[in-house]
């Protein structure tokens, strides 16, 4: 028994003193994924959350999926999905969740989380307060978890604020911003005007079901009374749920941190009362039966402070693709406002409009230009509101919260503070570190200089020649524009051959387009247009292309329009090679093309985007010359997705067991081997609510082996992750390294980006 007398000095709450290397503040994925990369490096991290579970919107809590530059595969943004640990967290989530279950993805995160020794996680603790170590420095912060009644002071060398709304940088003294810039400011033309508002707001989303029997709903007293209050009633779907709600947003006129639980209230109100219009207005059918099954307790957030960094991300720079000698990330979701006043606007719920291709984020927007030992991470780094809109998004978030951590691996080894990392040797070595852990940071292969494979000689049993995708496809008709998009080599005149069916007698048009920046997947030049006059019936047509490209690139074989033909497909799938169509995708403004106001500063385009599996097939084809896509020496080009062209070994798909030989003049001393495989960076691979095709990608490598010499050093079964990595307790010395695949169970070839062998 515990018995304490009365105190008239009153009590304290328990203290605990921590000194990590790191305190990262925010349990969001940025703050998640910044928080997993440090301890991997080595790094003492103590994560402070506020909430019961990590993840932030992403989380149970709130339940909006996670995505970024991939856009729902709705934009011409191909091969983007974020490296690294946000997409160790998705693939994992496909693997186990396909299904889309929010309480899964949060196991699967605090799972990651608790799997790391050198986290200290803090779950339910508030940071409340900044002590100072002079006017530059952070020295520690305080936190109180509400569930122990324990105050916790944490000392650190370094900080990374991700808390969404910038708690420790706003108690620092940081420079902030909330509200959109004038165009005048930094000449983004696309600025909202005050009628359209400044901030955008928040979300709450609810989820429901349908049960055996018959549910009655009675409303309580604060719920909308008036459905025709909001001006998207219309669009009420009553087998809509989740973050399909997304436009049920209220706030953007209000202070979006200091009033969020007024703003709550709106929301829950709006909820509720469009609950009851489902069931009680009589205008839907097949409702007897349902019921709430879950309701958001707190809302998403979307804007409030962003704070002031060494480098503003501007419009410009996303749209224009501004290259930045010190990327560490790359963003692609579409510049994306929303009118402040939300649900209540009679304005669409959003304006997006999207740049040609994906575009770096510097080191420099997440370092304060005021805080020396402090980093930004999440929806709060140094942008205007306008890039604001394409950079705020979660997985965005996370790839510039696991590359801030590692500068600050980096800073801790040397000594310095986060400004000295833009030493051009220093922003190399980040840049290489990042790499080398899935990053894939544009147009930045990794550096093989450490990399033993550099001065080896490969030796593999095959090596797949593209001359035919095979015709054992379904027949696809021609209703909208269709493309194979395939890696061209240059100065190389090809000849195809595609079979087609027609209806009547009729004409075709087929152009060889490419993008007018390399890199790009967007075809706005028209290299080559030819036009086929067809008979009725089957046939084969040859598409002999004179124009020979100047650089190794991605070229889209295009087919126009005409409901009167169809072209014939193939079964086979495989590592960068796929079909695009001039198709729409409204979840994010695709309409088939982009057509910007006039004087905007936003590209006017097409939009080609694939399919999801089991669609999107392949065109059934041959070409000659056979394309050489899957040479072994793209295993050491340093680059670990398709970019200008495959970037990939892969095997004949006749090849049951292929092999790849890796051997040196002498014995080499190993400790470490690390394979990248394909996941398919193309597939969005939302990470709740939308159900998926599969739960293994079908290009990815399930089963292989390793030898050292002939002796067996790995052998893995059940592999379904990007990137799998083997340490060594006592290193090995070896002249030669097997590794064996296993053809995979899908037919697709057996392919690999990268080995790294150390």
């Amino acid at each position: 028994m515990l018995a304490e007398k009365y105190t008239d000095n009153g009590r304290e709450n328990r203290n605990i003193d921590l000194t990590p290397d790191l305190v990262i503040a925010g349990g969001g994925l940025a703050g998640t994924c910044a928080a997993i990369t440090a301890a991997r490096e080595g790094l003492r991290v103590v994560l402070v959350q506020d909430r019961p579970v990590l993840g932030g919107n992403a989380s149970s809590e709130v339940r909006l999926w996670i995505l970024g530059a991939t856009s729902h595969m709705g934009n011409n943004n191909r091969w983007s999905r974020e490296g690294g640990v946000i997409d160790e967290i998705l693939v994992e989530n496909l693997y186990r969740n396909k299904e889309g279950n929010p309480l899964i993805l949060d196991t699967i995160i605090l799972e990651k989380v608790k799997e790391e020794s050198n986290i200290t996680l803090l779950l339910n603790t508030a940071v409340y307060e900044v002590i100072k170590r002079n006017a530059r420095e952070i020295d520690s912060i305080k936190a109180f978890c509400s569930q122990n009644s324990t105050v916790y002071t944490i000392l650190a060398p370094l900080f990374i604020d991700s808390t969404g709304d910038g708690i420790v940088s706003f108690l620092s003294g940081a420079s902030f911003r909330m509200g959109a810039e004038t165009k005048e400011e930094f000449g983004e033309k696309f600025a909202p005007n005050e009628s359209f508002g400044q901030l955008l707001g928040h979300s709450l989303y609810f989820y429901s079901k349908k049960t055996d029997n018959p549910v009655k709903y009675v409303a309580p007293s604060y719920a909308l009374k008036d459905i025709k209050e909001l001006s998207k009633y219309k669009i009420i779907s009553k087998d809509d749920q989740g973050c399909r709600f997304w436009w049920i947003e209220f706030g953007g006129r209000r202070d979006t941190i200091y009033e969020t639980e007024e703003i709550k209230w709106e929301l829950w109100k709006v909820v509720y009362g469009i609950w009851n219009h489902i069931k009680n207005s009589g205008e839907y059918e097949d409702t007897e039966n349902l019921t709430l099954e879950w309701v958001g307790t707190i809302p998403g957030k979307r804007e409030s402070r962003r704070f002031e960094g060494l480098y503003m991300l501007k419009q410009q720079d996303v749209v224009e693709q501004t290259k930045f000698f010190d990327a560490v990330a790359f963003g692609g979701w579409a510049l994306d406002l929303h009118p402040a006043d939300g649900v209540y606007s009679d304005l669409p719920s959003c304006i997006q409009y999207h740049s040609k291709g994906v575009y770096d984020i510097p080191l420099r927007s997440y370092i304060s230009k005021d805080i020396d030992n402090l980093f930004f991470a999440g929806r709060i780094i140094s942008a205007t509101h306008v890039a604001f809109g394409s950079s705020r998004v979660m997985a965005t978030c996370a790839f510039g919260g696991q590359a801030v951590s590692m500068a600050a691996k980096q800073c801790i080894e040397k000594g310095i503070m986060p400004k000295q990392l833009l030493d051009q040797k220093n922003i190399k070595e980040l840049q290489y570190r990042l790499n080398y852990n899935g990053q894939g940071i544009t147009g930045v292969p990794l550096d093989h200089e450490k990399n033993l494979i550099k001065n080896a000689k490969l030796h593999v049993s095959s090596e797949y020649k593209l001359e035919r995708l095979p015709s054992d496809g379904p027949w696809l008709k021609l209703d909208i524009g269709a493309a194979q998009l395939l890696p061209l080599e240059k100065n190389t005149p090809y000849t195809f051959s595609f079979q087609l069916n027609t209806e009547q007698y009729t004409t075709v048009q087929i152009d060889l387009r490419v993008s007018s920046r390399i890199g790009n997947y967007t075809p706005d030049e028209i290299c080559e247009s030819k036009t086929f006059h067809l008979k009725k019936g089957r046939q084969t047509i040859e598409v002999d292309f004179e124009t020979v490209l100047s650089e190794d690139q991605y070229a889209f074989i295009t087919f126009h329009k005409n409901e009167h033909v169809s072209i014939l497909c193939s079964e086979q799938r495989m590592t960068g090679i796929l079909s695009v169509f001039n198709g729409k995708n409204k979840a994010v403004n695709n309409n088939g093309a982009q057509t910007p106001p006039k004087d905007s500063g936003i590209d006017s385009f097409e939009f080609w985007i694939p399919k999801r599996r089991p669609e999107g097939h392949n065109l059934a084809f041959s070409v000659s010359p056979a394309l050489n896509l899957f040479n072994p020496e793209n295993l050491r080009n340093g680059y670990l997705r398709p970019f200008k062209k495959t970037n990939a070994w892969a095997a004949d798909p006749d090849d049951v067991n292929p092999q790849l030989q890796i051997e040196w003049d002498t014995k080499q001393v190993i400790n470490q081997i690390k394979l990248f495989f394909d996941t398919d960076y193309d597939h969005a691979m939302e990470s709740v609510l939308m159900q998926h095709p599969e739960n293994v990608i079908p290009f990815c490598v399930q089963a292989f082996r390793i030898y050292a010499d002939n002796q067996l050093i790995y052998d893995e079964k059940e592999n379904h992750q990007t990137i799998r990595q083997t340490n060594f307790s006592k290193p090995i010395f070896s002249s030669r390294i097997t590794v064996e695949l296993e053809k995979n169970s899908s037919g697709s070839p057996a392919s690999i980006f990268e080995i790294q062998i150390h």
